[in-house]
Parts: structure tokens; sequence; C-alpha cells
């Protein structure tokens, strides 16, 4: 654990422009390009030799294989190649043994040797063919069960391409051929799983993203009459690339305010409301993501434009606010290992709709992928559970964007808005934990 802690300490600060922001946060740190490969790596050994037994023990499998070409890379091999490899190549073929004696041996066969984690299991002398290697290592081994990446609910675990299947499957003999099984439940539950130094460096990294947020929700980022919800989303995307980070997705702004437009959901979710010039009494709304050391964050925030006059928000939008932390609390309170997303959607709902809130909720895993695989806890037009996703149990170590709206009729505007929010938590087994906390209150822009 210490020689994690230690590499933060090395990389350099968060630039910080305003002495107004600088009161409100603690500097966080980013770490070099050169920091970031070897944390990457000693992850990646650490959950395949302390993880890794422990699912495949649990799934069954014996031998998990892994077949990718080149600029067509399976999404799980992905997070298993050494941090200097920005892709497969060629063919590289990944293949995970569970010895039974609570080790994985773990083998590449490749023209490249493949970090440190893999033993290098292709001799070219002995086997001119990479696939009759392939082959070799299998009839050695000997296994019961090979697990391959198919997935009919989750295209993260589906990720062997046919072409490349046929091959495969083209050189087993027949004793074999019965032994191929899908490796869902594995290749789910490595991406699901966190282990304790990603959970301990995902807290720097949501809080990085917590940062930016509140910078880009002040005034010294929006000029009140002047700068615009496309001007806002652009400063994100700048601001996350000045600080040598990237987005999962393109931000988004929208707008709430004191007129005649209604909230729809498909505009809300693609567009907003267009480019609009940001207003005093407007209620802004961002949905804002980051990647940094393989993993992923999801974030919806709010900030309130004060009025001429106005020295806080008014009280009913506090209240409007407030309604969805409530929707927070009573969803997250529903989760228990082995309850199925479709189960704790419906506990959730019909919870808050007695409380009298108007609740949508569409909680994902994150992670490695920030649409993540593993349990899906509703979608915004899916309120009645998802088939194959929603209906997988719930698992402890493994973080969630907990994102859901509640509709709320502002009488000051006559009009109903909604409040959306989106935090990462942790869910260790016996209760959710927000990862870098959670928004208690609005943002405000003077």
């Amino acid at each position: 654990m210490k020689i994690f802690l230690r590499l933060f300490l090395i990389a350099w600060p968060i630039l910080i422009c305003s002495s107004a922001i600088a009161e409100q946060k603690a500097v966080q740190k980013i770490l070099s390009m050169q920091e970031r490969a070897a944390f990457i790596d000693k992850i990646t050994e650490k959950r395949v030799s302390k993880l890794l037994p422990r699912l495949m023990d649990e799934t069954g499998i014996d031998m998990w294989v892994m077949i990718s070409r080149e600029y067509n890379e399976d999404p799980i091999l992905k997070t298993l190649l050494p941090a200097t490899w920005l892709s497969a190549r060629r063919t590289t073929i990944l293949v995970f043994s569970n010895d039974k004696k609570g080790q994985v041996n773990a083998f590449a066969i490749a023209p490249y040797k493949v970090g440190s984690v893999f033993e290098k299991a292709w001799d070219k002398s002995k086997h001119p063919d990479q696939w009759q290697a392939l082959l070799a290592l299998i009839t050695k081994i000997n296994p019961k069960k090979i697990g391959i990446n198919q997935s009919e609910f989750w295209a993260h675990a589906d990720g062997l391409v046919a072409t490349d299947k046929d091959k495969f499957l083209s050189i087993l003999p027949d004793k074999y051929q019965s032994r191929v099984v899908s490796a869902e439940a594995l290749g789910v539950a490595w991406l699901e799983h966190r282990i304790p130094e990603e959970v301990e460096i995902y807290e720097n990294i949501v809080a990085i993203a917590h940062e930016i947020i509140a910078q880009g929700f002040s005034n010294e980022v929006i000029k009140v009459g002047k700068t615009t919800s496309n001007d806002l989303v652009w400063w994100f995307r700048e601001r996350v690339r000045e600080l040598k980070l990237q987005t999962w997705f393109h931000p988004s702004i929208n707008i709430q305010r004191k007129d005649n437009n209604k909230f729809d959901d498909v505009d809300s979710f693609t567009n907003g409301y267009q480019d609009n010039v940001i207003q005093a009494g407007d209620l802004l709304h961002v949905d804002f993501g980051i990647s940094y050391l393989r993993l992923n964050t999801d974030t919806q925030q709010h900030a309130y434009v004060l009025n001429s006059g106005e020295m806080s928000p008014p009280e009913e939008l506090v209240s409007a606010f407030n309604s969805g932390l409530k929707l927070q609390d009573i969803f997250t309170d529903q989760f228990k290992v082995g309850r199925t997303g479709n189960d704790i959607l419906k506990r959730a709902r019909d919870q808050a709709i007695k409380q009298d809130l108007k609740p949508t909720i569409y909680t994902h895993p994150i992670g490695y992928h920030g649409h993540a695989a593993g349990t899906t806890l509703g979608m915004w037009d899916s309120q009645q559970g998802v088939v194959g996703s929603g209906e997988y149990p719930l698992h402890a170590n493994t973080a969630y964007s907990i994102e859901l709206n509640n509709a709320y009729f502002l009488k000051m505007w006559d009009k109903e808005i909604r409040i959306m929010l989106e935090e990462e938590a942790f869910f260790d087994g016996n209760s959710v934990r927000y990862i870098d906390g959670r928004q208690t209150t609005l943002h405000i822009i003077k």
C-alpha cells in the first residue's frame, strides 16, 4: 500500500487560477505519464495475483483465453495490457490458467513479450504457427472449462470477434470443443471488482473531477450575461486537456430557468437546451467525466446563478435540491449483496413514491469503463427494470455512479424542474460510501 501513497507525493499539483477556488479545495496531485504507467502496471499485477484466483474459483473457469488483433481489441484484454501498450500488437493472445492452489498462471502467446505479468508462451522455433502454440499450451494444461469472452448482455464481456472465434475452434480437437464456455461471469466480475489500492486512488480521481466542476461553476469561468452553455462545455474539455487528462464522453450543460420550456428527457440527455447565454436566476446542470489511471468518473451537479440582490438561492429551490439528496438516500439504503438491480430499483422507487417524490433512477457500475459492466439499476427510459444486466445480483467491493433525478414542481417558476444528480460511490457489501463525498449544496455563481 505504501508504494502507491509514495507515488502521489511525487507529482505536480493541479493548477489553481483563483484564490476563491483555492480556499474551497485541497490541492490535488496528478502523476506524470511515467508514474502513471508504473502505477497501472503495479495495479494489474496485484489484481492478477490477488483477485483473479478467487474469481476463477468462484466462476469455475480453469482457463481463460483472450484473443485480439491490433486495433480491434477485446475490452477486457485492454485492461490487462501493459501501460505502455496502447493497443494489441498483431494478434495478441492472453491465457490465464487456475492451478487450484490459490494462484493463476498468466501466459502471452504473442510476437513480443507482454509486460512483466505474462510468461511468454510462444517459442517460434518449436511452433512457427501462433495458433499451434496456443493448442500446445491447452494440451499441456488440459483444462476442464475454457472460458472465452462472449456475452449477450454486456458488450464489455463480448470481445471475441467472429473471425478469431472460428479460428480458435478450428484448431481445437474434439475433446476440447465441449469444454469451451462463455466467460461472461468471470469477465464481468473482473471488470466490476475493485481492490483496496484502486478504491484509495479512486478518491483522488473523483476529487479531481469535483475540483474541475467547482472551478467551472464559478465566476472565474462564468461571466453572467456573456458566457454560453457551449462556452462552458468547451471550457471543461480544454481544462481536462490542460491537466493532461482525458474525458470519456463530451460534457453537457443544461439550463433550467423561469420560462415556458418543459423538461424533455431526450433533449436533456443529448442537447441540453442548446447554446444559451447563462443568465441570473438560472439553474445550471453539468454532466462530466474524466479518465485517469484506467478508471473513470461520471458526475452530475447543479449550480445556481444569483439574481440581483440575492445572497443565497431561494428556499424553494434549496428544497427542490434537497429532494434529490433524499432520493439518493432512499435508493442507496436498498443496496444489499445478492439483490438484483431490478429488485433494488423497484424497492427504491416504491419507497420514494410513498414519500411523495417523483423519481427516475438510472444508476450504473463504473470503473474501467464509464458505463461499466456489472449490476444495472434502471435506465431513464426503463423504470420497470432492465433485461439481462438488471437481473444481475449486486456484489461487494464494486463501484457505481449513483445517477438519478427527482421531478419537483417549483411554484416560483410555475413549472416542474428536475434535480439531476450523479456521484461515484463504493459498495463494500454492507453500505454505500460516496467516494469523495457528494454535492450537498448548490454551487453559487454571483
